[in-house]
């Protein structure tokens, strides 16, 4: 199923907020051939899929209660280029946590990812556009039980403090995979490895766990694999005479 088949069949559904209150999916104006094309150019390829722009004529995104809005029209504007080089922002918790689109250097629109930085964890939300926005009416018809839910107020407090979702460097360099091998030997030796590569959703991994300087991540060109810098805990002395 298509996002844009998913969208058209959520919007007869019936929803009731906490409050009580009924509403239903409210569209977004839909975007011109033109606004398309200004898009495009902020893409890898400087193209979007023939299924993208059929969604985004349609609607440029909706209302939904609980969300900030969803979108489809954010390329570029999360930032956090070092973990996703190209994403698009498609919602907003209100508390500066976002659910973002990754776009591959190919420009094919892939998993949905939740970024949190209270905890500083990203989890895998969703497999496509698609199944995200089913996540958002799973949402709006199972509230707590949802898989949005879940991961906003369960999934990513297990992974900082149970499973920081990490390869040490050293076991990755042995792997039999070679494609982890050889990013792990491009890495300096205080690096540790999040690999998600064919995760089932709500895996993910704790970002920020080294402290919030990220200036020296690594993503692999390809894959879902990222290398994370493990700085050294400084001791007294050592913080005192600023060395290691």
């Amino acid at each position: 199923m298509t996002p844009t088949e998913k969208l058209k069949l959520i919007m007869a559904e019936q929803y009731v907020s906490e409050d009580g209150d009924e509403y239903k999916v409210e569209l977004k104006e839909g975007l011109t051939d033109q606004q398309i094309d200004e898009l495009a150019k902020a893409l890898p390829t400087g193209q979007i899929s023939t299924e993208i722009i059929a969604l985004l004529k349609f609607a440029s995104g909706f209302e939904f209660y609980g969300l900030e809005e969803v979108t489809f029209d954010g390329i570029g504007q999360f930032g956090f280029e070092d973990f996703f080089p190209n994403s698009v922002q498609l919602a907003g918790d209100g508390f500066g946590n976002y659910w973002i689109l990754d776009v591959d250097k190919n420009g094919n629109w892939g998993n949905v990812f939740y970024v949190c930085h209270d905890p500083a964890v990203i989890v895998k939300h969703s497999d496509n556009l698609t199944q995200f926005i089913e996540h958002v009416n799973d949402f709006g018809k199972n509230g707590n039980s949802s898989n949005l839910d879940i991961i906003h107020e369960k999934v990513v407090f297990d992974i900082w403090q149970k499973d920081n979702g990490f390869i040490e460097l050293d076991s990755a360099r042995q792997s039999n995979d070679t494609t982890l091998k050889n990013f792990a030997l491009s890495l300096p030796d205080n690096f540790v490895i999040a690999d998600l590569r064919n995760k089932p959703i709500r895996s993910g991994f704790a970002w920020g766990k080294f402290g919030p300087n990220i200036d020296e991540a690594k993503r692999h060109e390809t894959e879902l694999i990222w290398g994370i810098e493990k700085l050294e805990k400084k001791g007294f002395l050592s913080k005192l005479f600023g060395r290691r």
